[in-house]
């Protein structure tokens, strides 16, 4: 039998938290969520568990401690907050994989703030050097999760990341949420699908 999975959702009741929390309650993983807010939290968890009645989920108000218990955590939370929450978990994210989702999107929304040759994956890479970083999940909105999913699915999100299991490991769970997984390459791609997501932002504010 496969051992269940703890994932820590850093940021679980933004927009994009929301719908990965929600997306990978139907699959065989024991989800902490993460957030300020309690009551934005609880109503989350009924959520969930509204949708999927047999989901391993609990609210969690410190980050440390469910990055600690975690063996995966998703930083689903804006670029400017990474720093500061990286800084806290740093000690037990040690050897996990912590999945960036976040572009690095200026205040006007129309370039990104990283430095050049970098991206906000690589970025955090720095803050956690111990840790297995991967992108994941930057180049779909919220409003894209499937809120069913079918058997198969045709809808593509891209990942990138330096280590082979850890890139496997995601790509299971990008198809739990959903959607077809489709490696990129190495960390340094991240640069080109952060750039993906500027395009289809500035598409999307013409």
């Amino acid at each position: 039998m496969q051992t269940r999975q703890t994932i820590a959702i850093i940021g679980a009741t933004g927009n994009m938290g929301s719908a990965i929390s929600k997306s990978l309650a139907k699959g065989n993983y024991r989800l902490l969520l993460f957030g300020k807010d309690e009551s934005k939290l609880k109503k989350l968890e009924l959520t969930i568990l509204r949708l999927h009645p047999d989901a391993d989920v609990a609210p969690i108000t410190c980050s440390y401690t469910a990055s600690w218990e975690a063996d995966i955590i998703i930083s689903a939370i804006p670029y400017p907050a990474e720093k500061e929450v990286a800084d806290r978990i740093k000690e037990v994210a040690n050897q996990k994989i912590v999945i960036s989702i976040a572009n690095p999107l200026n205040d006007t929304f129309d370039g990104l703030v990283t430095p050049p040759g970098s991206s906000a994956a690589e970025e955090l890479q720095k803050l956690l050097p111990h840790s297995k970083v991967i992108k994941a999940f930057n180049t779909i909105f919220a409003a894209d999760f499937p809120k069913t999913v079918p058997a198969a699915t045709h809808t593509g999100s891209f990942i990138a990341g330096n280590d082979p299991e850890a890139l496997e490991i995601v790509s299971e769970l990008v198809n739990t949420a959903g959607f077809y997984p489709i490696i990129a390459g190495d960390l340094s791609a991240s640069r080109i699908l952060e750039n993906m997501q500027l395009i289809k932002i500035l598409q999307l504010n013409k």
